[in-house]
């Protein structure tokens, strides 16, 4: 599988909020994931063009990450800029 323990605590460690391995529950550590599953989803659909179940998937991942997003920059703009500015994200 793609997205295994070790990949999960990874991403954890480095994009959460409190860089703990057990920091799953922080929007940032949330978007980080979020946005590693939807690069994975993106390079499939570049090969599977008519697999639009898994595009239906992206396109609700897209929307969970997004509100996510919202929410960081109504409450922590400071917040809302690292993580944007450490995944790439555009706005």
């Amino acid at each position: 599988m793609y997205l295994t323990t070790e990949i999960k605590q990874d991403l954890f460690k480095t994009h959460g909020r409190s860089k703990l391995v057990t920091d799953t529950g922080s929007a940032e550590s949330q978007v980080a994931l979020f946005t590693h599953r939807i690069s994975h989803l993106t390079e499939h659909l570049q090969t599977n063009k008519k697999d639009h179940g898994c595009r239906l998937g992206l396109l609700k991942l897209v929307g969970k990450r997004r509100r996510l997003l919202d929410y960081l920059h109504k409450n922590d703009i400071e917040r809302y800029r690292a993580i944007i500015a450490e995944l790439n994200i555009r706005k």
